[in-house]
């Protein structure tokens, strides 16, 4: 453990829940069964998506300001945030009338940087990351007296994200594990104090993005270190580096954190779309990503917490990860067909796909192609079929007729 760095109490905690109860949402817990079904194991779903502003960040901004003397609140408050945290704060200090300077990332999403302003916050957008925007951040500070209320790196705001955990407590007794998103760390620092004392037996995995891997190196390093970071569409949980105070938490109370890649949080958001109906967005989906994927270890009799701790994903993102799930199994398809340029042969292509129950949703036909002989023509179709084995399926059905076929990716 990190000497000399002040720790967070579930007194802090309870304390937190008493102060943010009447304007926080106490959010649902209920059972996943198809993920349940996946893990082999009972799955919760902590739906933090549901908070007011749709992520966990209403808690710890809230706790945050409820504590500040009259100066503060008259001279206002500044924090750096990808989006969540900036929303949360912006509301909260709109509602308690105070001043509010958000400074975001360039690359924020939208629908973050919209519901951001639309709350009445200053909003200054500059740098690709949390840490860039700090430079301004801290400059601000000293010029105009703001306080910073820090997204994770302050205990206020770490106990108010652990009030969450309490309500775990009481709505899934019998849980064993809750898996945790990590960014910054002050979710899983808030969530495994209150969890460790009361029921100290109870695993607290944390899950960061392969593209953010902080808490994940800092752990082996032994003390925070800076990481360089890769896009990722968990853009919630991408931080350089994590707190000074939420390192020691991560130290000694988690359990352990592993690694999701980009692809494992695409195919989580998509079975969340699909299987659940819920939008999430990439940071809260990445705990179901390492359920979805075995990275965490879990047997029959274990009942499994997961934290949905947002749903402010972009709909042009939620738009594309559809189309790439539907592909990934099969449900979309593009075929390149090359048939004899002779009448019928387009109808013959077009009534196999039909017989065989499959839909065209678009279709080019063309005599263009350098690569195809004379008399011969290229049809390029997209298709909507059952999944993978109904696409196989339809290829085979035209190669018994002597067409050349192949499978786009």
């Amino acid at each position: 453990m990190t000497p000399g760095r002040p720790m967070l109490t579930a007194a802090d905690i309870e304390a937190a829940r008493n102060r943010i109860g009447a304007e926080v949402v106490r959010t649902g817990c209920p059972e996943s069964f198809p993920l349940g079904g996946t893990a082999g194991c009972r799955v919760h779903l902590k739906a933090e998506l549901r908070q007011r502003t749709g992520s966990f960040k209403d808690r710890g901004s809230l706790n945050k300001l409820l504590i500040l003397t009259r100066a503060q609140r008259e001279a206002g408050v500044i924090a750096a945030s990808a989006g969540n945290h900036a929303q949360a704060l912006a509301r909260h200090a709109s509602r308690l009338r105070m001043p509010c300077t958000i400074v975001m990332p360039t690359n924020a999403p939208l629908i973050k940087v919209s519901n951001t302003r639309a709350s009445g916050a200053r909003v200054i957008q500059t740098g690709e990351t949390l840490s860039d925007g700090m430079v301004l951040v801290d400059r601000l500070v000293a010029e105009e007296q703001l306080t910073l209320v820090h997204a994770f790196n302050d205990l206020a705001v770490m106990a108010g994200q652990g009030t969450m955990a309490f309500e775990i407590l009481e709505q899934v007794p019998e849980v064993t594990t809750i898996v945790v998103p990590v960014g910054g760390g002050g979710m899983i620092s808030g969530v495994a104090t209150a969890v460790k004392a009361r029921k100290p037996g109870v695993r607290i995995i944390g899950v960061e993005a392969e593209a953010s891997p902080g808490a994940v190196r800092s752990l082996r390093a032994g003390a925070p270190v800076h990481v360089e970071m890769s896009d990722t569409v968990a853009d919630g949980i991408a931080v350089k580096q994590v707190g000074d105070l939420t390192y020691p938490h991560l130290e000694a109370l988690a359990d352990d954190v592993v690694l999701v890649s980009e692809e494992e949080i695409i195919r989580a958001i998509f079975f969340l779309l699909e299987r659940e109906k819920l939008v999430v967005e990439g940071a809260g989906a990445a705990g179901v990503a390492a359920i979805l994927e075995g990275k965490i270890r879990v047997n029959p009799a274990d009942t499994v917490v997961c934290i949905l701790s947002g749903g402010n994903i972009d709909m042009n993102m939620v738009s594309r990860i559809i189309d790439r799930g539907l592909w990934a199994d099969g449900r979309l398809a593009s075929l390149s067909v090359v048939v004899r340029d002779r009448p019928g042969y387009l109808n013959e292509v077009t009534g196999v796909v039909a017989i065989e129950g499959a839909n065209v949703l678009h279709i080019e036909h063309t005599r263009a192609f350098g690569d195809i002989s004379v008399g011969k023509v290229g049809i390029e179709m997209k298709i909507e079929s059952r999944g993978r084995e109904h696409v196989v399926n339809i290829v085979d059905k035209l190669r018994e007729l002597g067409h050349c076929v192949e499978e786009v990716d």
